[in-house]
């Protein structure tokens, strides 16, 4: 990986969760965690432009009708990620150099990242970071089928929180 590199994000935040001024994470620095992100991870990109993606802020009802449309589990999840790397599609390198790369999209259940939080003794806002590095990482290809890649996208997701100045421990 390489040094964080500024690059050119574009994020699409829905907060359905927060009244307006009561999230604990504010759009700039849901912006800066995401650009200092993929700064980070400019390897598992490719080229292009800029990038956009999504990032949707929701309750446990909302998550569980995702989740079971998408993943046919009817229950709530804390993160759900919807990769557009994911799909074979061929893409013009030109349209790459000159608009931007969408990556995909980002769902979150606040209500069960609170009960993360208060389970783990930190605060929402950290748990709110652990989620979407998880779900970024997912939108760059990353997976966790077995212990051992799960350990290997943990200890990354370590990394990026790290690399914002997020303690990894409260």
């Amino acid at each position: 990986m390489s040094e964080t590199l500024p690059l050119g994000v574009d994020l699409c935040l829905q907060d359905n969760y927060f009244n307006p001024g009561n999230s604990p994470v504010d759009g700039e620095t849901w912006h800066y965690w995401l650009e200092t992100w993929l700064g980070y991870l400019s390897d598992y990109l490719p080229v292009a432009a800029g990038y956009e993606l999504s990032l949707r802020l929701t309750d446990d009802r909302e998550i569980q009708t995702y989740n079971c449309q998408y993943r046919h589990k009817d229950q709530p999840t804390d993160v759900l990620a919807f990769a557009t790397l994911e799909v074979d599609l061929p893409v013009d390198e030109r349209i790459l150099e000159t608009e931007p790369l969408y990556l995909g999209d980002i769902i979150i259940s606040v209500e069960t990242a609170q009960q993360q939080a208060l389970t783990q003794n930190h605060p929402l806002a950290r748990e709110l970071a652990w989620l979407t590095a998880h779900a970024c990482l997912h939108l760059l290809g990353w997976d966790h089928p077995d212990e051992t890649s799960l350990l290997e996208m943990l200890s990354l997701q370590e990394t990026l929180l790290k690399t914002v100045e997020m303690p990894i421990h409260s």
